[in-house]
């Protein structure tokens, strides 16, 4: 008796472990595959922070974030469904065990400040990510020595049709947001949002204290310095970094700007305030940007003019890069500097255009997506393309859980069908 009672109390153990990993490893790789760019971006970060960047050939932080969001989401869904038992529990295991004592170092050394685990929908510190880590490694060890104690919710006959479907779909999801715009966008220029609310801090709050490190050289040797003690002229400046003294509030927007390349002055305020509609193609790096639909893009410029609307180009790119891509495509619109980050950040394509009005973002639209001359029929005031664009984060979980699951329940349904079907012959023989 009490051999049993350890034994459920062990499977059961083992199974609140596997579904507990299970929601992990799907939101993970849910979030990484709906903003492939995104995870591109965090591992290339930490390439660079690492100094092996060089290292490697670039599509390789692309490629390497698709094929991770796949294992984490296929990871999740096989241990749900009790699928591929030895698979899954094995590759959970050695990903928690690979990731963990990668993100105490992470903790110690601190190279980049948010782990990019969950994306941007959670961001969590390296010390949180490593306490996250340590636990969902012991719920792994527990289920991987456990593993036969799993449930099964499909049948051994059908768990290769779920391994594919969800391979597929993880991978569908990803180069569709990946040729388009992330189907749930957790950044802070989302549609909707105000960019001047969002730089704003309010009445009361304390912001963040930072001190400033400065490294300096004298005579072969290098030390730190702060504005307190900072040398004489007769030392070498080296570098500096920003240490973080005291946590505040941090406005969600902080490094937003827009510098006009053609004469230096700060237009920030005045394009954000303007009560009219305002154009901003966002080019983070307009050398390496997609010129296919150039003469779109001319096109809608010249919608802008005709119809008294601003137009900007905002890139973080050289005047001579800018020139280059104005005698490659011809382009007559004024351009504007930016922090490469906060575009990057504004939206996932090179380039993308943004529309917005006194501040709010009232739509976005990757390169593959542009409003062309079927849609710019008449001012915007008229057109529902002038309107904010209704986004609802529930809706699209839903329609885009439904295009999982619904398939998913054909399969069930026809394995419980097949069960039963067996169940009958079996009774049909022992009356026989």
């Amino acid at each position: 008796m009490k051999d049993k009672n350890l034994h459920i109390i062990r499977k059961t153990g083992a199974n609140l472990c596997r579904f507990f990993l299970s929601a992990v490893f799907i939101f993970s790789g849910f979030v990484k595959a709906v903003d492939p760019l995104g995870v591109q971006y965090k591992i290339q970060d930490y390439l660079a922070a690492f100094g092996i960047l060089s290292w490697f050939p670039s599509f390789f932080p692309l490629f390497t974030g698709i094929v991770l969001s796949a294992i984490e989401f296929s990871i999740g869904v096989f241990l749900f469904f009790g699928v591929r038992r030895t698979v899954s529990s094995t590759l959970a295991l050695i990903f928690m065990a690979f990731m963990t004592p990668l993100t105490l170092y992470l903790a110690f050394s601190n190279p980049v400040e948010d782990c990019g685990c969950f994306g941007d929908a959670w961001k969590l510190t390296n010390w949180e990510t490593f306490l996250k880590n340590a636990v969902l490694l012991i719920a792994a060890i527990v289920v991987f020595r456990e593993r036969k104690s799993l449930i099964r919710f499909i049948t051994f006959k059908m768990e290769w049709l779920v391994s594919l479907y969800t391979i597929l779909f993880v991978f569908a999801l990803s180069f569709y947001c990946l040729n388009h715009l992330p189907v749930l966008d957790f950044r802070p220029y989302k549609i909707g949002r105000n960019i001047l609310q969002g730089m704003t801090v309010p009445d009361g709050a304390q912001p963040s204290i930072y001190e400033n490190i400065f490294i300096l050289e004298k005579d072969g040797v290098k030390k730190e310095f702060t504005l307190e003690n900072y040398p004489d002229s007769t030392w070498t400046f080296v570098d500096a970094r920003s240490i973080l003294k005291k946590k505040g509030y941090e406005p969600p927007i902080r490094d937003f700007s827009m510098i006009e390349s053609a004469t230096g002055n700060d237009i920030t305020e005045d394009v954000l305030t303007d009560m009219n509609y305002t154009f901003l193609l966002i080019a983070h790096r307009i050398e390496i940007a997609d010129d296919s639909n150039i003469d779109l893009i001319n096109e809608i410029y010249d919608y802008s003019i005709e119809h008294g609307y601003k137009f900007y180009c905002v890139t973080s790119s050289s005047d001579e890069q800018i020139e280059q891509w104005r005698d490659k495509t011809g382009a007559e619109y004024p351009f504007c500097r930016a922090d490469d980050i906060t575009l990057r950040t504004m939206i996932r394509s090179n380039p993308g255009l943004m529309l917005i009005k006194n501040g709010v973002i009232l739509n976005k639209w990757s390169d593959e997506e542009l409003p062309d001359e079927y849609v710019l029929t008449d001012r915007l005031e008229s057109l529902p393309l002038g309107k904010q664009k209704v986004k609802s984060d529930l809706h699209t979980v839903g329609y885009v859980f439904l295009w999982f699951i619904v398939p998913l329940l054909f399969v069930l349904g026809a394995d419980i069908l097949i069960i039963r079907r067996k169940d009958k012959r079996r009774l049909d023989k022992q009356k026989t």
